[in-house]
């Protein structure tokens, strides 16, 4: 229990709250950790969500799917990052996307429409919880800004180079691991998985990165 309440102290959800209280704001939100297989869905797009979803490991997918089934991904988030939020504090809409385990996951669920209403036990953390989720909400905006950056591009290489230039600069390296694999790079940016890998293999040859995997590393000068 010590381990879990310290990896939830040292995400941006729960920052400047004491660990000794997280204990408590759990019970109140009535949290429950839950084990995802790859490829299960944690919520499907039409769903009325209640709760929200902290990854505390693995991955998880943000997916939209069109009505002939073709699938395109919004977003892959990392342990720490949180999902749902949007529905939940929106006041209840049904989601319009699905949040699909990308690996083997364990998510926190918390009911985060509690966190709206007074605590006789622990409300001044609910506003700081508050003010949390304000930061991430921000910071997601951000993200689907940088996914239609890369979408605005027409040539499959424009949006390899927008992902590329987005991703070094985020890290700040050159050289860096994706944790989405080639069929799920295609698919967040919106291309064929062949068309990708050639091209790709074409940049490669002209001395533009290198690729082994999910592994990349960008040569070429800005």
């Amino acid at each position: 229990m010590e381990q879990f309440l310290q990896q939830l102290h040292e995400m941006e959800l729960f920052g400047k709250i004491e660990k000794g209280q997280i204990g408590a704001m759990l019970q109140c939100l009535g949290a429950v950790a839950k084990d995802y297989a790859k490829g299960e869905f944690i919520f499907l797009e039409g769903e009325s969500l209640d709760s929200v979803g902290v990854v505390m490991s693995g991955s998880v997918q943000m997916i939209k799917e069109d009505v002939w089934g073709q699938k395109a991904i919004l977003l892959s988030l990392e342990p720490g990052a949180v999902f749902g939020e949007s529905f939940v504090c929106g006041g209840g809409s049904d989601s319009t996307v699905s949040f699909q385990a990308a690996q083997n996951s364990r998510i926190l669920l918390l009911g985060f429409h509690k966190v709206l209403r007074t605590c006789s036990s622990s409300c001044i953390f609910h506003h700081r919880l508050i003010e949390n989720m304000v930061t991430l909400l921000a910071r997601k905006n951000v993200q689907l800004m940088d996914k239609m950056e890369v979408i605005s591009k027409k040539s499959i290489r424009g949006r390899i180079l927008v992902w590329l230039s987005q991703q070094v600069q985020r890290r700040g390296s050159r050289k860096f691991t994706s944790s989405m694999g080639r069929l799920e790079l295609a698919d967040y940016l919106c291309v064929d998985r062949s068309a990708l890998t050639r091209e790709l293999g074409r940049m490669q040859e002209e001395g533009l990165v290198l690729v082994n995997k999910n592994e990349f590393e960008l040569l070429m000068e800005a």
